[in-house]
């Protein structure tokens, strides 16, 4: 299981000098991947969970790639609908050129109404609009000329170089709980990319249902990269109460022990618990990880100590 992290790109703290420093410590510790989110208009309802400043995640992918050698970089995710799929597809490409074939594109439907509004997307479209892109993706980054007519989307004969670096293609993370999310993870994803779902709930649900969904289409089960939000606390809180990835170092350990005995691939840890001011010192969320990475992660074998 290869652990990978969430940059944060948005909040007072952040500026050029903290995106920076979360690709150098990420690159520099022996993480495996680092990941990153995606706004375009921060409207109301993205204020108040991702509040501006808010980095674009292309742009700053592009900085990451310049910044490392070694590890993968991604988003968590791309919202699809917010962007024409010639331009994503495109953008995602380049970046899997500039870092030498080492692009995740981690995609979602999106959910801020008011996001959608300020864009003039249709809001209750999004998972068609995600489909369809998808598949316009997959096209560009597969041939030197596509045409393609859909609900959406509609060209003939456009050339698409650089196609992406790495082969087949840089790998699809496909995030969402929904019905749709999962049939639209079996169908165009490489990998299924929940984010903070319980142990309990991704074993009893959303497994067997997404396994159910690729034996009813004949693919194959994506894989298993869950984003999970992580904070340690002194002492142990209690079970009943306690979020996934919340805890003593002790409880932290035994979930990400439980993501790895459902088979998880990937798992990509999140710092931000939701308090703005957390993001102007980003060195508290270093400490935190190296000490998970001291005292639970074998990074260098992929497996937990």
């Amino acid at each position: 299981m290869k652990f990978g992290l969430n940059a944060i790109n948005f909040g007072p703290g952040t500026d050029p000098a903290s995106l920076r420093g979360w690709a150098q410590f990420a690159e520099e510790t022996g993480f495996h991947f680092l990941m990153i989110s995606d706004h375009v208009a921060v409207t109301a309802d993205v204020q108040e969970a991702f509040p501006a400043p808010f980095y674009d995640p292309f742009v700053s992918l592009g900085l990451f790639a310049a910044l490392t050698n070694r590890i993968e970089i991604g988003t968590t995710v791309t919202i699809l609908p917010y962007r024409h799929p010639l331009l994503t597809a495109r953008m995602a490409a380049n970046i899997d050129q500039l870092s030498g074939g080492r692009l995740i594109l981690g995609v979602g439907a999106g959910w801020a109404r008011q996001e959608f509004a300020a864009l003039g997307v249709p809001f209750t479209q999004r998972g068609a609009l995600a489909s369809e892109y998808l598949e316009v993706i997959r096209a560009c980054w597969a041939n030197e000329t596509v045409s393609y007519q859909g609900q959406f989307v509609g060209f003939d004969t456009l050339q698409t170089g650089p196609r992406p670096l790495r082969q087949p293609a840089p790998p699809i993370w496909v995030g969402g709980r929904s019905d749709a999310a999962l049939v639209r993870a079996v169908r165009y994803g490489d990998a299924w990319h929940p984010y903070d779902v319980p142990l309990k709930q991704l074993r009893d649900n959303y497994l067997p249902k997404l396994h159910a969904i690729a034996e009813a289409e004949g693919r194959q089960v994506p894989a298993l990269c869950p984003r999970v939000v992580i904070s340690l606390s002194e002492v142990p809180l209690d079970e009943r109460q306690r979020k996934v990835g919340r805890g003593s170092i002790e409880q932290v350990a035994a979930d990400l022990k439980g993501f790895a005995d459902l088979g998880a691939h990937y798992l990509l840890l999140d710092t931000y618990g939701g308090n703005p001011q957390q993001t102007r010192h980003p060195e508290d969320d270093w400490a935190m990880l190296m000490r998970l990475a001291e005292q639970v992660l074998d990074l260098e074998r992929g497996s937990l100590r």
